[in-house]
């Protein structure tokens, strides 16, 4: 496994604090593009989001430290599976996570789009006992198949199902009424943007989120989770979504109270006059570090 040097690894770290060997943090990424339905890009988001990362400061003010300092955060060259099919892809993306979790590290998945995630989540499963998935997404990704393929990002969910129903999902606002029986069926708790909005949580929606939770982790952001006034480079943007501050709110309680093992940054899709969807998924992704390490 190949690591990228400071001109283009995550955060632009010298050696000393992002080689394989020595850091506990590892940045994997996924460019993979085949089933998105609107618009595209996503294949394009991991470097985006490790280019935009360059100007991120290391230094965390919330939490008082610089975490990439102390734990090391290295970033492995990018996956070449652009020309396989999911299924083959997924195999790939898989053993690379796998690989990193019997290394002990703390693997991050960059993706590409949301049918990538089906794959470390399966790793992690495997690794961690009493996992849940904690799945923030402005759709529910748990249609059967979608335009034809079992694997597509509309379908992710429903793949992870497969092997853990155990999942959390956050700032849902656009589903098929297959997907809203699904989750009735199968006891899949989500929080919809609405509901969170409305205030239909008395004793606040982040610990209704953490009561759903299991002792252990993994969490799968989709950047459309975000209302488009933050984010808005992206392939189905959808009104109503969540705002920074509130989301780093649930990540904070969730990293302070559960231990996140793990996760992936998914359905980036860059625009030229757009950077700053870069650069707050690039902030995202070091948020993300410094509340799952806060403990740690």
């Amino acid at each position: 496994m190949k690591e990228l040097g400071i001109k283009k690894n995550f955060l632009a770290i010298e050696k000393e604090y992002s080689s394989y060997k020595t850091s506990e943090i590892v940045i994997i990424s996924a460019p993979y593009e085949k089933t998105v339905s609107y618009g595209k890009g996503t294949k394009n988001g991991p470097k985006e989001i490790l280019d935009a990362s360059h100007y991120v400061e290391f230094y965390d003010e919330e939490l008082d430290r610089e975490l990439c300092f102390e734990k090391g955060i290295c970033t492995l060259e990018p996956l070449e599976i652009s020309k396989l099919s999911p299924k083959s892809a997924l195999s790939v993306i898989y053993k690379r996570v796998k690989k990193t979790l019997d290394d002990n590290k703390f693997p991050v998945v960059l993706g590409g789009e949301h049918s990538i995630t089906s794959a470390p989540a399966r790793a992690f499963n495997e690794k961690f006992e009493n996992l849940s998935i904690l799945h923030f997404d402005a759709h529910s990704d748990l249609r059967e198949s979608y335009e034809g393929s079992e694997y597509s990002h509309a379908s992710v969910m429903a793949r992870v199902a497969e092997f853990n129903k155990k999942i959390v999902q956050v700032g849902i606002r656009a589903q098929c009424i297959e997907e809203s029986r699904f989750i009735k069926e199968q006891g899949i708790s989500t929080f919809y943007a609405r509901a969170i909005r409305t205030g239909a949580f008395p004793k606040g929606w982040q610990n209704e989120v953490l009561s759903k939770l299991t002792d252990n982790v993994y969490i799968s952001f989709d950047i459309d989770c975000f209302d488009p006034s933050i984010v808005s480079a992206t392939g189905t943007p959808e009104p109503g979504g969540l705002f920074w501050d509130e989301t780093m709110d649930i990540l904070k309680l969730v990293g302070s109270k559960k231990n996140i093992v793990g996760f992936d940054l998914v359905e980036l899709a860059p625009e030229k006059t757009k950077p700053e969807s870069n650069y707050i998924a690039a902030k995202l992704v070091y948020k993300i570090l410094n509340y799952a390490f806060q403990n740690k």
